[in-house]
């Protein structure tokens, strides 16, 4: 194995499309990280296949700002200690929903819960009267693709240089963000396809593909404002792809400054 980097920051995002959380630590379970997109709206206008209310329908939800309730449960399950002495086959590392409940600042700066019939009533304003919302939770992430997403300092700094603007790189929504220990040229990652990753002492991923993007890296993650121009030049300079999705081999918990390492070839 050869450490390749660190963990700049971890990100959950509790509401799908909605601001995300930085997490001092984080458990990476086969399905996702705990807690990630664990609360959708479900769109009866969505288009198929894609069934929930996004930013890039309703920018305005980039600017609703989750936050745990009781943020000392929400990094990782209750049982993780217990699971972890099962032996292989099962996943039975869950929390109580009362656990994952989140309290909602709007963009006006009033609390709101998830749950509340209030929020659903906001996200609607400016959507056609047709469209009829309703909040859906899981214990498993409501990802759209695969269950980790991960991209480099240094991927962001390159999209920035050719953009010519400031990129700030939460419009990625990654889950892991990676310093890497040399200086390496943008994109770097795309070359951890088809190999394994270890991110701190236990938890290893398997790099599945390039992420493709779509709409949400042109827009502001905190005004919700859309810059064509980022979504162009990654589209143009480098078929549309920035950053690595993966798949993950063997649980833990990841806390940011933890080493990564490159499985050897």
């Amino acid at each position: 194995m050869t450490i390749i980097g660190t963990v700049e920051s971890l990100w959950c995002y509790p509401v799908k499309s909605m601001r995300g959380v930085e997490m001092p630590e984080i458990f990476m379970g086969f399905s996702g990280v705990h807690g990630d997109r664990c609360y959708a709206f479900k769109s009866s206008t969505a288009r198929k296949g894609f069934p929930y209310l996004n930013a890039n329908v309703q920018q305005q939800m980039l600017q609703y700002r989750p936050h745990y309730r009781y943020p000392e449960r929400a990094s990782k399950p209750p049982n993780l200690i217990e699971a972890a002495s099962i032996a292989p086959g099962v996943t039975p590392a869950n929390s109580d929903p009362e656990d994952m409940m989140l309290d909602i600042v709007t963009p006006a700066g009033t609390i709101v819960s998830v749950d509340d019939p209030e929020l659903i009533q906001l996200l609607g304003e400016g959507l056609d009267e047709k469209t009829q919302l309703k909040l859906v939770r899981s214990d498993r992430a409501l990802t759209d693709c695969r269950p980790i997403s991960l991209i480099s300092l240094s991927t962001i700094r390159q999209i920035e240089s050719e953009c010519s603007i400031p990129i700030d790189k939460r419009r990625f929504r990654a889950n892991v963000y990676v310093d890497f220990a040399s200086d390496e040229i943008g994109f770097a990652e795309d070359n951890f396809v088809g190999r394994r990753l270890r991110i701190g002492s236990i938890a290893t991923v398997m790099v599945l593909e390039r992420d493709p993007r779509c709409k949400m890296i042109s827009l502001d993650p905190d005004t919700g404002e859309h810059n064509p121009e980022v979504s162009r030049k990654v589209a143009q300079a480098h078929g549309n792809f920035a950053g690595i999705y993966c798949a993950v081999l063997v649980e833990g918990v990841l806390k940011k400054g933890d080493s990564i390492e490159l499985e050897a070839a």
